[in-house]
């Protein structure tokens, strides 16, 4: 998301990363017991992946996570007013950069005064499901990570099978 972030920073598209908690504590970063522990591992998240956007922190309950969904790696959109425009529940780089220029898009041809009307849309995008590259990061965590993603690997929690594809 850095370099996505980036190019929209171009477009006057600001971007923020909401630490909520860790999906898979290890050994490394274990689960947050205090707000000192949460400022921790969000400097090393963002000393182990340049993250050069704002990273704000959510309380130790994960207040702010559970009222916008508690999904494990969700990405929202909103615009200048505050209202959603985009939800998705897992971070995607191409799919969000994707809807950010639709809607700068939309801006622009409302500019141009062209009538349009805001209607909702469902659809499937799809993301790397590399497993030994999730492993390598899963790692920098502790053991403890890996056995745990693991574990729900195995119970095929974590990916569509070929035949639960509806683009297949």
């Amino acid at each position: 998301m850095n370099a996505s972030a980036e190019r929209l920073t171009e477009h006057g598209v600001g971007s923020i990363f909401l630490y909520t908690h860790e999906a898979h504590p290890g050994e490394n970063y274990p689960e947050h017991r205090t707000m000192a522990d949460k400022i921790r591992a969000a400097q090393g998240l963002r000393d182990h992946y340049g993250v050069n956007r704002p990273i704000y922190l959510d309380d130790i309950a994960g207040d702010l996570h559970i009222q916008y969904g508690g999904r494990a790696n969700m990405t929202w959109i909103f615009n200048k007013a505050g209202i959603p425009l985009y939800k998705s529940d897992w971070t995607d780089a191409p799919s969000t950069e994707n809807a950010v220029m639709y809607y700068l898009d939309v801006q622009k041809r409302r500019r141009n005064r062209e009538k349009l009307a805001p209607f909702k849309v469902e659809r499937i995008d799809y993301r790397d499901v590399n497993r030994e590259k999730r492993l390598e990061g899963l790692a920098k965590a502790g053991q403890k990570a890996v056995d745990d993603w693991l574990k729900l690997y195995e119970q095929d929690k974590l990916f569509f099978k070929p035949s639960d594809d509806p683009g297949a």
